[in-house]
């Protein structure tokens, strides 16, 4: 069974795929025809620096195949998201512009596989569960594209590792934190809950065996974060509600499955309240909480993403820098590759390339 819905996504994708870099082709050419007076308007310039913004990602991916924050921080993370911001293109890692880019990637993390399970190293990816997570979502879309037997076996294994690692690490509240429960006393937090969450349901989708009580838990853990106003908190002892980690949140119910559940409702009207409006920098972690916020949008789609998706592209190309090696959104602590990797993601949802983000 697993295998023939795997086969059902993959032939989805595949016309999905078509279907958008198709569609691309034509408007690109239309545009060109275009006579001066017309102008290029703001679907051009999206389309610009999105290929900007991959290219520059191409550009400074190391000999390894991996991405990192500053100062060589979080090695893994980066590189599962600048990964999936390149398989959002419609690449593969043997098919497209950035094939040979995206198997890199999977090489180098492939290769962070610890034999516990842990996609990461805790000596040089300190807050190792949020590269944890990240590499389950890149490597589980990876998998429903991978052609070669041998390939494809390596990374069932390695995924297989990974979901037994991340059961292992959730804590006893149902939620995780930036190390595993025993490395971290038991601590938790929203964000990385979230990342792991994601992660395996992209697993899941791939046919990956998970356990319903890891995630039955960590629901359980957001429904416990979550306050009457529809704001979730920071971890499940407290901090207050915080707009990024309530965006993440619903991501994280709708990736779960849980399109009906009762907190939904007021988690949307506290998220809008805080990120409707693209100005709104009153809060922190601008960008991540417009990643998940994105994806929470465009799952509600008409309207609502019609009317987002103009303002959140209009912001994005407007802060975007050039530079000979593309484009990138430069950011402050973490660092240029973070940033334009989830901005990237931003810009393609309306792809739909990969199940993990499909409505």
């Amino acid at each position: 069974m697993q295998c023939r819905n795997r086969g059902k996504r993959t032939a989805s994708c595949a016309r999905n795929r078509q279907w958008w870099l198709m569609t691309r082709a034509v408007f690109a050419l239309i545009c060109m025809l275009l006579p001066p007076a017309v102008g290029r308007g703001a679907a051009v310039e999206v389309d610009e620096a999105i290929t900007g913004g991959l290219d520059w990602l191409v550009a400074t991916q190391s000999r390894r195949g991996s991405w990192a924050a500053n100062e060589g921080r979080y090695p893994t993370a980066m590189t599962a998201l600048a990964g999936t911001a390149l398989l959002l293109e419609g690449s593969t890692p043997t098919q497209g512009r950035y094939a040979d880019a995206i198997a890199r990637a999977v090489d180098y993390l492939i290769s962070r596989s610890r034999p516990n399970g842990l996609i990461g190293d805790p000596k040089t990816d300190d807050r190792y569960t949020y590269g944890h997570g990240f590499s389950m979502l890149f490597l589980s879309q990876v998998l429903g594209e991978e052609e070669d037997a041998r390939r494809r076996q390596e990374l069932i294994r390695v995924l297989e590792k990974a979901v037994e690692f991340s059961g292992r690490a959730q804590t006893t509240d149902g939620g995780w934190g930036y190390v595993s429960a025993k490395d971290g006393n038991n601590f938790d937090e929203g964000s990385t809950t979230i990342t792991q969450v994601q992660g395996l349901r992209g697993c899941r989708n791939a046919g990956i065996p998970v356990p319903r009580e890891i995630i039955d838990r960590a629901i359980a853990y957001i429904h416990k974060c979550t306050m009457p106003d529809g704001g979730v908190q920071y971890s499940s002892k407290g901090g207050g509600g915080r707009p990024a980690i309530s965006a993440a949140a619903i991501a994280c119910l709708f990736n779960a499955g849980e399109y009906d559940d009762t907190h939904v409702p007021r988690m949307l009207d506290y998220a809008e309240k805080h990120l409707g409006n693209i100005a709104n920098t009153g809060f922190g972690h601008w960008h991540y909480a417009h990643f998940y916020y994105a994806q929470v949008m465009y799952r509600e789609g008409g309207e609502k993403w019609s009317n987002y998706r103009r303002q959140i592209e209009k912001r994005l190309v407007a802060e975007a820098t050039k530079e000979p090696s593309g484009v990138f959104w430069p950011q402050g602590y973490i660092g240029p590759v973070y940033t334009t990797a989830t901005n990237l993601t931003i810009l393609q949802l309306d792809g739909g390339m990969l199940p993990i983000y499909q409505r």
